[in-house]
């Protein structure tokens, strides 16, 4: 049985090193060399995961026999907001990344939250496509020195 649980302050390097492994093990195919590098690397370069931590609301799917060891993280940042969403490799594809998303969508529902918004990847816009999320646009961004296709995104609540 999965656990999920909130995310904590502790939980920065744990969460950095899953960061690097979702993007380098789960990309391959979709994203250039470049790409995959800048993306990858972001995590321990940036502040974007630890100010997300530190703002916003989190939560993260932890393995079954050890409810420390995050397989699987996503936050709302702001409460409208899904600015994270990654899961290991080795995690992926078992129902982990929907869990969270279930769960943090009924936590902005008691927040007020009529809708979620984020940018999704060619990684996690299927996901979102299955779940209910609409796309509003397509667009290119710069991101750790290299250019992304993204997915502006958003999801009803009632």
């Amino acid at each position: 049985m999965t656990l999920i649980r909130p995310l904590v302050a502790e939980d920065l390097n744990q969460l950095i090193d899953l960061y690097h492994d979702a993007v380098i093990s789960q990309t391959q195919g979709l994203y250039s060399t470049t790409q995959i590098e800048a993306w990858a690397t972001n995590a321990a370069r940036g502040d974007a995961v630890r100010s997300a931590l530190c703002n916003g609301y989190g939560l993260a799917s932890c393995a079954a026999d050890d409810s420390q060891r995050i397989e699987a993280f996503a936050v709302l940042d702001p409460i409208d907001r899904l600015s994270l969403l990654y899961c290991r490799g080795r995690s992926s594809r078992q129902g982990r990344a929907t869990a969270l998303l279930l769960q943090l969508e009924a936590h902005a529902r008691r927040q007020g939250c009529a809708q979620l918004r984020t940018e999704a990847s060619q990684l996690s816009r299927p996901l979102l496509t299955r779940l209910g999320w609409d796309v509003q646009e397509e667009e290119v961004v710069l991101f750790g020195g290299a250019t992304f296709l993204r997915w502006r995104m958003i999801k009803a609540l009632r």
